[in-house]
């Protein structure tokens, strides 16, 4: 886990997923905003910075049964979750688990992302590096000097496959909803999910849902940062008081 900022005594606790090919940095502005009322922990996949040398994980599945485990003595309420892309699946299978475990989240955010439940075949993750590149041009978030850079690539692309195979080959197993509030964001020119696709969300909780739609593709929370923090922060203002983070294993930097 990555804590960017210190957060309040007893701030309510939001764990980030990133997106594929994503890293916990990406979110440092996200968790700036939301500084010091909510406490952000951003995940930091292995793969990637300073777990560049670990394995990735290319089953989503098995990815959020060790976040889970890793997370849940820190998932007391009150505590929420909030994920980008493959993150916002990720977030709601670890969600799924914690809340089955007893644990229940506060809330659950899930940006730019169709719900579990519609199918989302894909085949990139088996294409030429080329292809690959061409797909993370068109949804954009990634710097395109990198993606220029022979050298930078070479180092990130094994990480970015891994992440496609995981979120294409994803299937959706079937879980209980949640009975919490789930609040969906999407651009209105995302080429991977539409408002169909993201108000199926609904069914996977018994508490209420919300749809935000933003001007922008599949990385429209850049310049609508601001307004998307905004909601995030006003849906968790009432959560409960809760002792911070004593434990080892989160990186404040």
């Amino acid at each position: 886990m990555r804590c960017f900022h210190a957060a309040a005594p007893h701030a309510v606790r939001l764990f980030v997923f990133p997106h594929a090919g994503g890293n916990a940095a990406f979110f440092h502005p996200f968790s700036a905003r939301l500084a010091p009322g909510v406490e952000v922990l951003v995940v930091q996949y292995p793969g990637r910075q300073e777990r560049f040398h670990e394995p990735c994980v290319e089953d989503l599945h098995e990815l959020a049964d060790t976040v889970a485990a890793e997370i849940a003595e820190w998932a007391e309420e009150p505590y929420a979750l909030f994920g980008h892309s493959m993150g916002a699946t990720l977030a709601f299978e670890v969600g799924a688990r914690l809340h089955a475990a007893g644990r229940r989240p506060r809330a659950l955010f899930v940006s730019g992302r169709r719900a579990p439940s519609v199918p989302a075949p894909g085949s990139v993750h088996r294409a030429s590096d080329e292809k690959l590149i061409a797909d993370m041009k068109l949804l954009g978030g990634t710097d395109t000097r990198m993606l220029d850079n022979p050298e930078l690539l070479a180092a990130i692309l094994p990480a970015v496959r891994s992440d496609y195979v995981a979120t294409e080959t994803y299937r959706y197993r079937g879980a209980p909803p949640l009975d919490c509030p789930v609040t969906a964001f999407i651009g209105d020119v995302d080429p991977r999910v539409d408002a169909p696709m993201a108000r199926a969300w609904a069914t996977h909780t018994t508490d209420e849902f919300a749809l935000h739609t933003y001007e922008g593709g599949h990385f429209f929370l850049v310049p609508h940062l601001d307004a998307l923090v905004r909601t995030i922060a006003e849906s968790l203002a009432d959560s409960r008081p809760q002792a911070g983070i004593t434990d080892s294993g989160i990186i404040n930097s």
